[in-house]
């Protein structure tokens, strides 16, 4: 009878172990994520960066890879993006209109595996003060407890309500073409 317990609570103790291992956990965005935006203007190609993002994501790892994406919800003060020129950053800021939209948001809507280390996730950026659903394709890769997830998004100053800004009297024009992105890691 004892050999039998023995047996038994040997059994519940590695099933609940391997469910633990596989168990959907709450992440938060580590310091070394980076964000970018670049674009092109009449003068030259631009690029402006920020790492101060906060967030957090509820993701489930099994056997050293992703296979659930829950949520994830980021926020970027969009001040911390910062080009090598003061004035850009100025000028930036004001097409961001940061005054009243202190920051730039994702949230997650849904996700889709496409292969062990590709996802489509869907999600609602929120920039100047205007929201839009995008979809962005992730490359994902699981090491030493930390998800990392790279992409990029083509958008438009127009599609979120902004302008684009102009230098020198308008001598100088930014392109309307953006792209946004990210290589950010939870842990």
């Amino acid at each position: 009878m004892k050999t039998i317990i023995k047996k038994i609570t040997t059994a519940l103790a590695l099933f609940a172990l391997v469910l633990s291992a596989n168990a959907q956990k709450d992440y938060t965005l580590d310091a070394k994520s980076n964000f970018s935006v670049a674009g092109t203007s009449t003068l030259h190609d631009w690029t402006m960066k920020s790492a101060s993002g906060t967030g957090k994501a509820n993701l489930t790892v099994a056997n050293g890879k992703l296979t659930e994406i829950t949520s994830i919800d980021i926020t970027l003060p969009a001040e911390t993006i910062k080009s090598e020129k003061k004035n850009m950053d100025k000028v930036a800021y004001e097409a961001l209109k940061t005054k009243e939209n202190k920051n730039i948001k994702y949230v997650l809507k849904s996700a889709e595996k496409v292969n062990e280390t590709t996802w489509n996730l869907t999600g609602t950026f929120t920039i100047a003060g205007a929201s839009k659903v995008l979809k962005t394709q992730v490359k994902t890769a699981v090491a030493n407890n930390v998800v990392n997830l790279q992409g990029s998004n083509k958008i438009t100053f127009k599609e979120f309500g902004m302008k684009s800004p102009t230098a020198m009297l308008g001598t100088i024009k930014t392109g309307e073409d953006l792209t946004v992105k990210f290589n950010i890691n939870f842990k």
